[in-house]
């Protein structure tokens, strides 16, 4: 018998350098002199204060804004702030679950889900009902399937992103502060789904998803997250992986593990 060859983790997001700008105000940086790679199957948390800039963080890796300077990777693709990264990549390999779940509300919670599938295979609700009803049974989100988002509670709307965000199966999912605004059963489910599409869901085709998340409050991921960083002073900050945490003495971090959302 051969002898198992360990392949090394792919290197599939990259930013060198990078400056990153407020979304509001594309004048102002909110982060500078950002030097970061992820390796495929990583699972990272970032942890900031609020307007730290972790919205716009995410913004920049699901390719919405090109960076103010510097250089952006994604899947060997570049996007610097002269050149244009190819949408479709981000698109169908890189999901993003925005804060309250941006969903668009003159659609029920089942074509929300159904937006991503259709539109990239210039298909109808009908040639998707399959694929929209498998991701609505299994976030629990079957009875609220024909309701419009203002007729449903934020945590919901928020399942409903998600739901939206694999229907493509992406290879990478970015989460914009996801835990904000649950209740502790709400955020344990999230925290035991994420776990699973980690480690390789079914819905995934079992194949892993790398996955990066944003918090103000870090406590809650410790023991599920394998790799850490912080924002801090417009400055990208890697920790390195949980046990590493009790290592680093920065009052930020300490503030972020006592769940402080102090506004700066």
């Amino acid at each position: 018998m051969s002898p198992a060859i360990n392949v090394a983790p792919q290197t599939i997001i990259e930013l060198t350098d990078v400056t990153i700008s407020d979304l509001k105000d594309p004048r102002r940086a909110v982060l500078e002199h950002v030097n970061w790679s992820v390796e495929e199957r990583a699972y990272w948390v970032v942890g900031g204060l609020h307007a730290s800039g972790k919205s716009n963080l995410m913004a920049t890796l699901a390719g919405i804004m090109p960076p103010a300077a510097g250089t952006y990777c994604l899947f060997d693709e570049s996007l610097s702030s002269h050149g244009q990264l190819d949408r479709s990549i981000a698109r169908r390999r890189l999901g993003i679950v925005f804060d309250g779940g941006r969903l668009i509300h003159d659609l029920t919670i089942a074509e929300n889900i159904a937006l991503p599938l259709r539109y990239h295979g210039n298909l109808g609700m009908e040639d998707v009902a399959g694929e929209t009803q498998a991701l609505l049974e299994e976030l629990e989100l079957e009875s609220f399937a024909a309701s419009h988002p203002v007729g449903v509670g934020r945590n919901w709307q928020q399942r409903a992103g998600l739901a939206r965000a694999l229907a493509l199966k992406p290879e990478v999912l970015l989460l914009d502060n996801a835990l904000a605004g649950l209740d502790p059963r709400d955020a344990w489910w999230w925290l035991e789904f994420l776990s699973q599409l980690w480690k390789g869901h079914p819905l995934m085709g079992g194949k892993p998803v790398t996955i990066i998340a944003s918090a103000d409050d870090l406590r809650p991921w410790r023991e599920r997250a394998n790799r850490f960083a912080i924002l801090k002073e417009k400055q990208f900050m890697v920790l390195g992986d949980e046990p590493s945490l009790a290592a680093h003495q920065d009052p930020l971090l300490r503030e972020l593990l006592r769940g402080g959302s102090r506004k700066t």
